[in-house]
Order: structure tokens, then sequence, then C-alpha cells
């Protein structure tokens, strides 16, 4: 999957933080890098060589970091709205 691709996924999954260049995951939706760990409270950052995922654990900000050419897949999980 090329970068292009890569981001606006991201992109359709986040909205900007204000007064930032970062991006918070929309309400109600999870994200997953590679089959790896689920985000739920992330802030993204789009690099052009990397995205950063950012989560707050125990008191501490953690920072996680995947380049784009290691990224296979992303996937998105969102709540169904009530019928």
């Amino acid at each position: 999957m090329n970068v292009s691709c890569l981001e606006k996924v991201v992109e359709y999954a986040s909205m900007p933080l204000h007064g930032t260049l970062s991006r918070k995951l929309r309400k109600g939706l999870k994200i997953q890098i590679n089959e790896g760990r689920i985000y739920e409270k992330a802030v993204l950052f789009l690099g052009s060589d990397f995205l950063r995922v950012t989560e707050k654990e125990e008191g501490m900000s953690v920072n996680t970091y995947y380049g784009w050419e290691e990224i296979v897949s992303i996937r998105t999980y969102s709540s169904e709205p009530e019928e």
C-alpha cells in the first residue's frame, strides 16, 4: 500500500487537533496498525517519514513510531449507530 493511501486512511479516521499539526481520533473510532495494538484515545502525527501515535498511560505520554514503508495495513473500528 502506498504512503498517500495510508495518509488518507489516517486523515479519515482523525480530525485536526486545534493549534497543532497533530490529529485526534474521531469520537467512537479505534485504529489498529499492522494487526497490532488497537488505539482508542490516541493523537496521531503524520510525518513525512513516519506516523507517530501518542497515548496517555498511567500519567505518562507514550509515543509509538511507525515508518510509512513498514505499515502493511490499517484497520478502523467504529460503533454501529442505534436503529
